[in-house]
């Protein structure tokens, strides 16, 4: 293991799914992390509150409580200039909410991003990793989703913020010559994980008798990523430092490099699952099986998802490769020990 003894990480989102199980990877790894976040009620405050005593064993651990969008209060995270990296993951998340709240997703997703751009660029942060989304294929019908393919059309606006952040970062890296990786999640799931997505809210529901809504006629496909391949993911990019590439050329621009030290990669499964089989797999770990109520596609929702990984394996040497059962089984066996479902 490498001597991480002296690093310091600051991780905004920690009371998050990915920003707890990252923090916790790397507290293990011997880092010091100083978490960032304002556990937003978007969903249940007492789940990041749990996650977050589970970081608090550690006198390497401590949060500031602040907003993204408030520059003055996340400064001191930043200041005494020792940071060697930073994971943005904080991010008002969720597309069919961004339907309802668009203010939300520009205050967290933009104002958020550009205050912690601006805390990098002026306390010599090393290196910056940031959260994208596979959103950000929008209108791309071209499967797999490659990260050298265009994304100029976004479907729904928590998926432009996501692909703005990608600008943001580049602009930052071109003129202030920071060192920016982003990274492109799919359908993160696992232990701990949000109660707004699919895996959490059908599980309750079975358990409950409850009906599940299953849009698109549970057509929906989508490359499920377990995170514990996120978090190794993340570490194994983390302690890889973009660099120009002297290859690239403005006549014809590869969206994932630049001349500037940045980088895009995706992470995920590489295996896109059919809603229908993904529920399958739920009521097998249960042992129960689900009322569907069957749905039209909900607007902002995109039919599909699936990626090659091809950049992600040459540089960081990784492939995902949790199995869909094996991921589903250890969430549900948090779920019934955490709510106490017998």
């Amino acid at each position: 293991m490498t001597d991480n003894n002296n690093r310091v990480a600051v991780v905004t989102g920690a009371a998050g799914f990915i920003g707890f199980h990252l923090s916790r990877r790397l507290l293990a790894e011997g880092y010091t992390v100083r978490g960032i976040d304002n556990l937003d009620p978007y969903y249940d405050v007492t789940l990041k509150e749990a996650r977050l005593a589970k970081l608090a064993a550690s006198d390497r651990f401590t949060l500031l409580r602040a907003d993204l969008a408030d520059l003055e209060a996340i400064a001191p995270a930043f200041e005494p200039g020792d940071v060697t990296v930073t994971v943005n993951l904080a991010a008002q998340a969720g597309v069919r909410y961004s339907l309802e709240n668009p203010h939300a997703y520009v205050k967290a997703n933009l104002n958020g991003f550009v205050n912690v751009l601006e805390c990098c660029r002026h306390n010599g942060v090393g290196h910056l990793v940031y959260a994208s989304s596979s959103s950000v294929y929008g209108a791309n019908t071209a499967m797999p989703f490659s990260v050298h393919h265009n994304v100029d059309h976004p479907v729904s606006l928590y998926a432009a913020t996501k692909k703005s952040n990608e600008l943001l970062a580049h602009t930052y890296s071109h003129l202030y010559g920071l060192p920016c990786t982003g990274l492109r999640f799919f359908t993160v799931y696992g232990p701990w994980g949000r109660p707004d997505m699919a895996l959490f809210l059908f599980t309750r529901a079975i358990l409950e008798g409850e009906p599940i809504k299953v849009f698109n006629h549970g057509r929906m496909r989508r490359d499920f990523t377990y995170i514990d391949d996120i978090v190794e993911g993340v570490v194994r990019v983390m302690q890889r430092m973009p660099e120009p590439d002297p290859s690239w050329s403005g006549d014809a621009p590869d969206p994932a490099g630049s001349s500037a030290p940045y980088r895009l990669y995706k992470i995920c499964n590489n295996q896109p699952v059919e809603r229908l089989t993904f529920i399958e797999t739920i009521e097998q770990c249960l042992g129960k099986k689900a009322v569907k109520e069957y749905m039209e596609m909900q607007p902002g929702d995109v039919p599909a998802t699936y990626a090659d990984i091809e950049d992600l394996q040459r540089d960081a040497g990784f492939t995902p490769a949790t199995p869909l059962a094996t991921g589903i089984t250890s969430f549900v066996t948090w779920f019934r020990e955490y709510y106490g479902y017998a």
